[in-house]
């Protein structure tokens, strides 16, 4: 590794330190709820919902899969915020595998974390396409042309980002209250005259074995668990807490809370206004729910605004995962260029291009979002059952934290294995049902285990800790 990298790496990091030093437990039990909050409500539930019903054999299995998602939501926040308090290191879930695993599990794990980052980007990146293809066509337009328009916009910011230019914190909050805006929008959709006069709703199965509803139950919780991602980031602000042992499982207790009864409300007014049956095909969701509840106008702004908020989740993504492989850079387990940066405006170019041509080939072989979202599904399940699992190597490592006052889950180890099981039962579904996009994110999780043995073996001096 260039050793002037090392030093950006090194002073990067103690200007980190340094801050959180610094400012000290700063986080109280609001500020706990709203991040958690922002963590998780993403775009996920303007789309998966078809899925989720899709996967369902009756409705009942349906909302079960909903209320599952948010149990173990709550598990996970928990799991990774004690994970957070024992190991606060900048740098993610990469420093956790490092330290608890070979340093093999760590390159593998979070190469194939960073490819399903970028497939959840080109997800939702195609969630706002087929959004925006309903009111821009007048027939609805092929899966190639969805893809295309998503390509189209991931391209354009890119460009944005190897200009340097940066989008604003205050465009985020206004993307947050734009998706919250439109949740409670799509819940009052109940209480309108207008869809009083609900689809009502066709005759679904209602037989069959045990083994079939377990199986449809786990496929419906794929696409779940894909709308509730996000709270594994309390990892990161476990040391930020006033409190901890009070503020955070309170926090985030309310928070899923909160979140859940969002996510219910609005999977009965998608049920009541389009009908179980119907939501199996619809993909823009919202639109149709907002076209019935409010009229051609509420369809048309639905359409638009939730276009409008995808690109700047594309935005934040382009931004944040290039800082990811720089971090991974840094410490040695990718190569050095990684963290190059263009002289002018200080651009991660090479990171940048790597993580959005990564996006692009997601695109072009897998142009559905059913696809992406079982292989993103499937990867996560490896990195949550892996990084969760850490906490069992921690506690044993740091028994002299138990008694300094850090946040530690209760009752242990119920919550944390609640969470593995999940995640396993989940990623086993895939495997059963969709095994060519399971044997796929296995084959690609052994090429960078590979990688990484040749890596090493071609560059000994170059190994992390050096």
């Amino acid at each position: 590794m260039n050793p002037s990298s090392k030093t950006d790496c090194s002073s990067a990091n103690e200007q980190v330190l340094n801050y959180n030093e610094s400012s000290g437990n700063q986080l109280g039990l609001f500020d706990i709820t709203m991040i958690i909050i922002g963590l998780v409500i993403g775009m996920g539930i303007f789309r998966t919902a078809a899925d989720s019903a899709q996967a369902a054999l009756i409705p009942s299995i349906y909302f079960a899969a909903w209320l599952a998602g948010g149990i173990i939501a709550f598990c996970g926040a928990l799991t990774y915020a004690e994970i957070g308090s024992r190991l606060p290191v900048t740098g993610g879930f990469y420093k956790v595998f490092a330290i608890c695993y070979h340093p093999s599990i760590a390159f593998a794990i979070n190469c194939v974390l960073i490819i399903a980052n970028a497939a959840s980007l080109a997800g939702v990146a195609l969630i706002g396409s087929e959004y925006i293809c309903d009111i821009a066509f007048s027939e609805p337009p092929g899966d190639p042309v969805k893809a295309h328009i998503a390509m189209m916009a991931i391209i354009i910011f890119y460009g944005i980002n190897l200009a340097g230019l940066r989008i604003s914190a205050w465009v985020q909050n206004v993307l947050m209250l734009i998706k919250i805006a439109m949740l409670i929008a799509l819940i009052l959709a109940l209480f309108c005259p207008e869809s009083s006069a609900a689809v009502p709703a066709a005759a679904s199965k209602t037989s069959g074995s045990m083994l079939e509803y377990i199986k449809s139950f786990g496929m419906a919780l794929v696409a779940v668990s894909f709308t509730y991602g996000g709270y594994q980031h309390s990892i990161n602000f476990g040391e930020e807490v006033r409190n901890p042992r009070r503020n955070l499982p309170e926090g985030i207790f309310i928070g899923i809370a909160v979140i859940l009864t969002l996510y219910l409300l609005v999977q009965l007014s998608y049920v009541r206004i389009i009908g179980f049956e119907e939501l199996k095909s619809t993909q823009s969701i919202a639109a149709v729910v907002a076209e019935r509840a409010y009229g051609p106008v509420g369809k048309y702004s639905f359409s638009i605004l939730l276009f409008m908020a995808v690109l700047a989740y594309v935005n934040v993504q382009l931004l944040s995962n290039p800082r990811i492989m720089c971090a991974m850079s840094c410490d040695g387990i990718l190569p050095a260029s990684f963290n190059w940066r263009t002289k002018s405006r200080s651009v991660l170019a090479v990171s940048l291009t790597f993580f959005t041509a990564i996006c692009i080939i997601v695109l072009f072989f897998a142009t559905t979002f059913d696809r992406i979202l079982n292989f993103v599904i499937f990867i996560d399940s490896i990195g949550m059952i892996f990084s969760a699992s850490s906490l069992f190597i921690l506690r044993k490592r740091t028994k002299d934290l138990d008694k300094s006052g850090i946040f530690t889950v209760r009752p242990y180890p119920l919550i944390p294995l609640i969470f593995i099981i999940s995640f396993f039962f989940t990623g086993v579904s895939i495997a059963v049902n969709k095994p060519f996009l399971a044997l796929t994110g296995l084959t690609v999780f052994a090429v960078f285990l590979i990688i990484y043995f040749i890596l090493v073996r071609k560059k000994p001096e170059d190994a992390p800790g050096t």
